[in-house]
């Protein structure tokens, strides 16, 4: 079991890479504005998601000039920009975060699973969005159902992606 969810997630991770190549490349460049100039940029991220702040914060290697973010807190400005990583698209805290960071003119990459057009979305609010492509868990089971949905670990490697390239881009200044 856990050679094909090796194999999965390793699989999970190159399309990732592959579709939104990219866009990882605009996302950085958006977070990278507010490291060279007066802001910060600040992570918004609930349920399995806090993996991604306890490592942008709490690991071997902090990510510099970061900041947590409720989704409430108004203090944030125009020189900082915001990623809102999230399990899918249309979640409900991340869309109201969202709204929030558009109706006042915040840049911000969202990072999540897009799910559907049919209601407002991270999708349609974000400067940049960065697809988890995880339309559903990575093992079949002995009835046809499904497990294994690691959400938090795609997002990991999206967190690392952006931080990565960020890190580059501010080096080559």
């Amino acid at each position: 079991m856990l050679k094909m969810f090796t194999t999965q997630l390793t699989g999970l991770f190159k399309r990732i890479h592959e579709k939104d190549e990219f866009v990882f490349e605009d996302g950085a460049r958006l977070l990278a504005q507010a490291a060279v100039g007066d802001g910060s940029i600040y992570i918004f991220g609930e349920k399995e998601m806090e993996a991604v702040l306890a490592e942008a914060f709490d690991s071997e290697e902090p990510m510099k000039n970061v900041k947590r973010w409720d989704g409430k807190d108004e203090s944030i400005t125009l020189a900082d920009r915001v990623v809102i990583f999230s399990r899918y698209s249309d979640d409900e805290a991340a869309v109201q975060a969202g709204k929030w960071l558009r109706d006042n003119y915040i840049p911000f990459v969202s990072v999540a699973t897009h799910v559907s057009d049919e209601k407002e979305n991270l999708v349609q609010l974000a400067d940049v969005h960065i697809d988890l492509q995880l339309k559903k868990a990575l093992l079949p089971d002995e009835f046809g159902n499904r497990f294994g949905y690691p959400a938090s670990m795609a997002a990991l490697y999206v967190y690392y992606g952006l931080k990565f390239t960020v890190q580059e881009i501010l080096e080559d200044l």
